[in-house]
């Protein structure tokens, strides 16, 4: 096993690997080690007892975390005419419609969230293999795919996150900046959870949320207690 770095076995201090903490704990313990020379992000894994390969056993959401996410999100919409303008409007980084296209194919992807029309979609579908494996392909069960482009665009720069359970189980999602308050980031923490814990789908048999942890970008992780998860005591 390669050793440890120095920095990495200094934040490791004081953290048994193997204790499952409250929440507002948790969050305190990561704030204390993000010490890197940026603002780290916090982000939050959710193991679920699932198998996404069951179409009955997906699950995938979209929540508005209550303090944003700290981070700027790039937005591009796929619309035309008046649509396009509003799109414009609300604040999009990007807007086109065959242009976009051309540009997406060609394998220019300078965005973290995709949204389009309706009417865009026969086009935008042609994308699917470019935008699926990223997770950015427009779908209406999230409200990426709507008429109302302004609403959309707004809800995604304003901290709106996106979920989708990945092959094993788990979904994860940055939950905030290591500046953050702990009251903002467990807020989020638990506005996330709720999300995900009422997009559980019907096929999900026995334990729904079994382990959740808790980490920054280039520190630690540490390990909750599901139940501390629930609104604050």
């Amino acid at each position: 096993m390669a050793k440890l770095g120095k920095r990495t076995r200094a934040l490791r201090e004081g953290i048994d690997r193997n204790a499952v903490l409250p929440l507002e704990e948790a969050v305190e313990m990561i704030k204390q080690r993000a010490t890197a020379k940026f603002d780290e992000t916090i982000e939050l894994a959710m193991n679920l007892g699932v198998d996404p390969r069951h179409a009955d056993q997906m699950v995938r959401g979209v929540v508005n975390l209550p303090n944003g996410t700290g981070r700027d999100v790039k937005v591009a919409v796929f619309a035309r005419g008046d649509k396009a303008e509003e799109a414009k409007a609300a604040g999009a980084d990007i807007v086109g419609a065959e242009d976009l296209v051309e540009t997406v194919q060609n394998g220019q992807i300078d965005f973290d969230r995709c949204i389009a029309t309706p009417d865009m979609m026969p086009l935008v579908g042609r994308l699917g293999k470019v935008l699926g494996p990223r997770g950015l392909m427009p779908n209406p069960k999230v409200g990426t795919v709507t008429p109302d482009v302004a609403a959309a665009v707004k809800s995604a720069k304003g901290g709106a996150v996106q979920f989708r359970v990945e092959k094993a189980g788990i979904v994860h999602a940055g939950v905030g900046k290591a500046s953050f308050d702990a009251k903002a980031i467990a807020e989020n923490v638990r506005a996330f959870a709720d999300a995900v814990q009422k997009a559980k789908p019907a096929g999900a048999k026995g334990t729904y949320v079994r382990k959740v942890a808790l980490t920054s970008t280039m520190g630690p992780g540490v390990k909750i207690d599901p139940a501390s998860l629930s609104a604050a005591e």
